[in-house]
C-alpha cells in the first residue's frame, strides 16, 4: 500500500507541471494584455498616455520579458507559496484572495458532501421499491433538479426568502463580519448562511446522481449472484449492503475527481447571484481584464482539488472493490 501511495503521489507532481503549463499557456491566448486593456481603456476616457509610463509598468509587471522567463518566476513562486502579483488590484495575489480560498474549499467540500448525503439513501430506495409511489415523486424531483439552472434556483430562493420569511440569504456571513478576523462568532455566521449556496449549488448534482446510483443498483439486483444469496437465506438487507451496493457504488467513488471542478464551475453564476465571497466572481473578473497572475492562481488552486480528488477516489476504489489491483494487473 505504501508503495501504491508513494507511485500516486510521484504521478501527482509532473501531472500538475504540465497543468500549470497548460494553464499559463490559456491565459495568454487572448490578444493583449492586462496593460494593453488598461491603456485602451484611459484611451477610451480621453485621457493621454505617456509612453515612457508604458514601458515603466511593463518593467514593473515583468511584461517585458519572455513568456517562458515570465512562466519559469510564476511557477517558481508557486513553488514557494507566491501567487504571483495582481495587476489590477496592485497587490499580491494573496492578499487579493484573502479567506476567498478558505471559504471556497468550505462550500465545496460541504456541496459534495450534501450530493452524497442526499443522493445515497434516495437512490437506495429508489432501486428496492421500483415502480412505487416514492420512486415516482423522487424522479420527479430528480428531473426538476435536473432540468431548472443552479442560478435560477438561486434567485427563486432569494426572492421568496425576502418576500415570505423577511429575510436576506445572500453572501457567506453576516455584514459586519465581513473583512473582519475569524472568530466563534464568525465561524457561527458562516455555518448559518451556508445552507442556501449548498442547497442551490448541490441540486443538479443530487439528482444527476440518483438516477444514476439507481440506474447501477438496479443492474446489479438482477444478477444471478443476488438471486443465489437470496435462495441461501441471507437476508434482503444483507444482501443488498455486502455485494450489490459495493459494486454499484464503483462509479461514484472514480467521480470524485471530476465532481470537484464540476460544482466549482457550476457555483461562479451562483456566487455572482447570491454575492458569496469565493473565488467564482474573482476569477471571472481577473479573466476579463486580463489579470493572468490572478486567474492563473484560481485555475491552479481547481487543478489541484481536480489531482487530489483523483487520488483518493484511486485509494477509494482500491479499498472498496477488491478486484481492483494495487499493482496494476499484477496478482498479490
Amino acid at each position: 500500500m505504501l508503495t501504491f501511495l508513494a507511485r500516486r503521489l510521484f504521478v501527482m507532481m509532473p501531472t500538475l507541471f504540465f497543468i500549470s503549463v497548460l494553464v499559463f499557456i490559456i491565459i495568454q491566448l487572448p490578444p493583449g494584455d492586462f496593460l494593453s486593456t488598461y491603456l485602451n481603456e484611459l484611451q477610451a476616457q480621453g485621457e493621454a498616455v505617456d509612453p515612457a509610463k508604458i514601458a515603466f509598468l511593463k518593467q514593473q509587471y515583468g511584461l517585458d520579458q519572455p513568456l517562458w522567463q515570465q512562466y519559469f518566476d510564476w511557477a517558481w513562486g508557486l513553488l514557494h507559496g507566491d501567487l504571483g502579483f495582481s495587476f489590477e488590484y496592485n497587490l499580491p495575489v494573496t492578499e487579493v484572495v484573502g479567506d476567498r480560498l478558505w471559504l471556497s474549499v468550505v462550500l465545496n467540500f460541504s456541496t459534495v458532501l450534501f450530493i452524497y448525503v442526499v443522493s445515497f439513501p434516495i437512490g437506495i430506495y429508489s432501486a428496492t421499491r421500483q415502480y412505487s409511489w416514492g420512486d415516482y415523486g423522487f424522479t420527479l424531483l430528480g428531473f426538476l433538479g435536473l432540468a431548472m439552472p443552479n442560478f435560477l434556483f438561486a434567485l427563486i430562493l432569494l426572492y421568496y426568502a425576502n418576500v415570505v420569511f423577511g429575510t436576506s440569504i445572500g453572501g457567506l456571513m453576516d455584514p459586519e463580519f465581513i473583512n473582519q478576523g475569524w472568530s466563534f462568532a464568525k465561524i457561527m455566521s458562516v455555518a448559518e448562511h451556508l445552507w442556501a449556496p449548498v442547497l442551490v449549488i448541490g441540486t443538479s448534482g443530487t439528482a444527476s446522481m440518483i438516477r444514476r446510483l439507481r440506474a447501477n443498483l438496479l443492474d446489479e439486483l438482477g444478477k444471478q449472484y443476488v438471486v443465489t444469496a437470496h435462495a441461501k437465506g441471507l437476508s434482503p438487507t444483507r444482501v443488498l449492503f455486502k455485494y450489490p451496493l459495493r459494486m454499484a457504488l464503483n462509479p461514484f467513488i472514480a467521480d470524485i475527481g471530476n465532481i470537484l471542478p464540476q460544482v466549482v464551475s457550476g457555483s461562479v453564476l451562483v456566487s455572482v447571484v447570491m454575492s458569496l465571497p469565493t473565488t467564482g466572481p474573482m476569477l471571472l473578473a481577473a479573466l476579463q481584464s486580463q489579470d493572468m497572475y490572478l486567474a492563473g492562481s484560481f485555475l491552479m488552486f481547481l487543478a489541484l482539488l481536480t489531482v487530489i480528488g483523483m487520488f483518493v477516489s484511486d485509494l477509494l476504489l482500491a479499498w472498496l472493490d477488491p478486484r481492483i489491483r494495487l499493482q496494476g494487473g499484477v496478482s498479490q
